[in-house]
């Protein structure tokens, strides 16, 4: 797929101000002023992110009410129920809780939803299988909840009160819980942790359970650490794919540091299978840790994921860590039995001038991959997408959006076709009836083209600066890892140079030659260029102008430069 290059604005006098008052290269300024900071204080808080900087957790909305909650159920000796999500975000956050809850003297169990038999969320079913299972009077939602307005008024009906703590756009009108501890819960929406996941805002209820808890001389919070938690927090924060700014950054950090250094014992055995290095960043949590993680929630239940997580020694943990990668593999085998269905159906019938929304489903299809499968679909056709499968009756789908096209005000614009939906701008879920499959579609894509224009339906590559191949060097690109860690907010720093041609003939590498192995040159400086999965694309010849990534490869002790390639065009004369 070729991009739309969009090329940064050069502000060479600012730029030039911020690296004499920082004492950086004028690269890294332009990087910085890139991602929107201009400030020297904003830079700093930026490129020295500090647990210190968090903002106080009661400046949430409803965290107050949630605590009071929280501990009138302590005085009360009444039974805590955390009813967790599936996926990594929601696993690691009921993981947090209950590590910080019990040991605080509340009495806790905890409920995962069975993805195949209760859908997403705090649906009707999960929630009376639920009571079914555990006497309480109190609900705490955990990245869910914000949409379930039957469920809790049938709980609340029931003598039950629910917390929600959920980052998921919130129903109109809201569900009537006690606490909705939701950053989209008010009119501010620049509100503290707007961009927060559940694993953050599971940090933020513990670090405002304590900082009460100190308060009232309650026993145990005044040695309590929050910081060993952090593992947890990175590993939810990365997997969700929220922006790793502001408070997100400063925990994504900590985190990153605290899993480094880990000793928990499922996450020592689950980077033991999953052969993650000893140095965990950004990509071995989203493409190593995590994927097991929500291997369970994706084919069953992810209860032995919170059971990896709780393991208090490694004789447990192993088990469940050698489960969840064979989960994986199965998971893997499955998608990519559909990703080749679908991708092998649409290309048949795509019509890129008429078709601003793919919706595809087929009965049988694994509802725990649809949300793998449309990513791999956008990524090819870059389209919202949405992929649907399931057996008979009701059918259940995955959503992932582009920029400019917010998936979850469009289903609710399609409230009328659907039995349940929920998430957020880029990525969504929903329950549909398979009758109603074509005029979703049909519907879908009338909102699309009143809202998309073509340009929009071409991916752009945001390019940080033109530079020379002799700008980039080892000292460079150590002082660029001050951006790190990259995520969404703040992408990898992406460049292109000009005028470029081949210092040798490329070389296919890779065992099926899936991969391009090039040494690029502009005269002044060479470098070695890799350009992954490119087997089927055409190549750059002559005079060529290269957009990419700059990286340290590391093989076998040895560090090389080396340029991730993005995209290739020919040189305008």
């Amino acid at each position: 797929m070729k991009f739309s290059w969009s090329l940064a604005p050069t502000q060479p006098l600012l730029a030039g101000r911020l690296a004499a008052s920082l004492k950086i290269s004028p690269l890294l300024a332009q990087c910085l002023l890139n991602r929107g900071f201009s400030e020297l204080p904003a830079v700093e808080h930026f490129l020295q992110p500090r647990l210190k900087n968090l903002s106080d957790p009661f400046l949430l909305p409803d965290m107050a009410k949630a605590v009071d909650r929280l501990f009138r159920a302590r005085g009360q000796k009444e039974t805590v129920v955390i009813f967790g999500d599936y996926d990594v975000d929601g696993v690691t956050a009921t993981a947090l809780l209950i590590e910080v809850l019990r040991p605080l003297g509340w009495r806790v169990e905890f409920y995962l939803p069975k993805r195949m038999d209760e859908g997403y969320g705090l649906s009707a079913d999960g929630v009376d299988n639920c009571l079914k299972k555990f006497q309480t009077t109190l609900l705490l939602a955990v990245d869910c909840g914000s949409t379930a307005v039957e469920s809790i008024a049938t709980a609340r009906a029931r003598g039950v009160d629910a917390i929600v703590l959920d980052h998921h756009q919130i129903s109109n009108p809201p569900p009537a819980a006690i606490a909705l501890v939701n950053p989209r819960n008010g009119r501010d929406s620049s509100s503290a942790g707007t961009e927060l996941c559940s694993a953050g805002l599971a940090f933020k209820l513990a670090h405002a359970i304590v900082k009460r808890g100190r308060e009232e001389n309650l026993p145990g919070t005044a040695e309590f650490d929050l910081k060993p938690l952090l593992d947890l927090v990175a590993l939810g924060t990365i997997a969700d794919l929220v922006p790793l700014s502001g408070e997100n950054r400063i925990l994504a950090c900590a985190g990153l540091r605290q899993l480094n250094q880990t000793q928990r014992p499922g996450i020592v055995a689950l980077k033991k299978v999953s052969q993650t290095p000893d140095a965990i960043g950004v990509y071995e949590v989203g493409f190593q840790l995590a994927p097991r993680l929500n291997a369970a929630g994706r084919l069953e239940t992810a209860e032995e994921s919170l059971q990896l997580l709780l393991a208090d020694n490694l004789g447990k943990a192993m088990p469940l860590a050698q489960r969840l990668d064979s989960r994986n593999r199965e998971r893997q085998k499955i998608e990519k039995s559909i990703v080749k269905e679908a991708l092998g159906a649409l290309r048949m019938k795509f019509d890129p001038d008429n078709h601003f929304v793919i919706v595809e489903g087929q009965l049988l299809w694994h509802i725990g991959v649809v949300g793998i499968v449309a990513s791999r679909v956008l990524q090819e056709f870059y389209r919202p997408t949405i992929i649907i499968g399931g057996e008979n009756g009701e059918m259940r789908g995955s959503c992932r959006s582009i920029a400019g096209f917010d998936i979850a005000a469009a289903l609710r614009e399609c409230n009328d076709l659907l039995v349940r939906h929920g998430g957020h701008a880029m990525a969504a879920g929903l329950s549909i009836l398979p009758d109603k499959i074509d005029l979703f579609r049909e519907k879908l894509n009338d909102l699309a083209r009143r809202t998309l224009k073509p340009d929009d339906l071409k991916p752009s590559l945001l390019l940080d600066a033109e530079v020379g191949l002799d700008e980039i060097g080892f000292e460079t690109l150590y002082e660029l890892e001050k951006l790190k860690p990259h995520g969404q907010g703040n992408p990898a720093t992406q460049f292109c140079a000009r005028n470029l041609s081949h210092a040798k003939p490329v070389q296919r590498i890779g065992a099926e030659k899936q991969h391009v192995k090039m040494r690029v040159t502009d005269g002044a400086a060479t470098h070695d260029a890799v350009w992954w999965n490119s087997g089927d694309k055409s190549l750059p010849v002559g005079k060529f102008d290269l957009a990419f990534v700059p990286q340290i490869n590391q093989y076998n002790g040895n560090r090389s430069l080396q340029l991730k390639v993005l995209d290739w065009r020919a040189t305008e004369s």
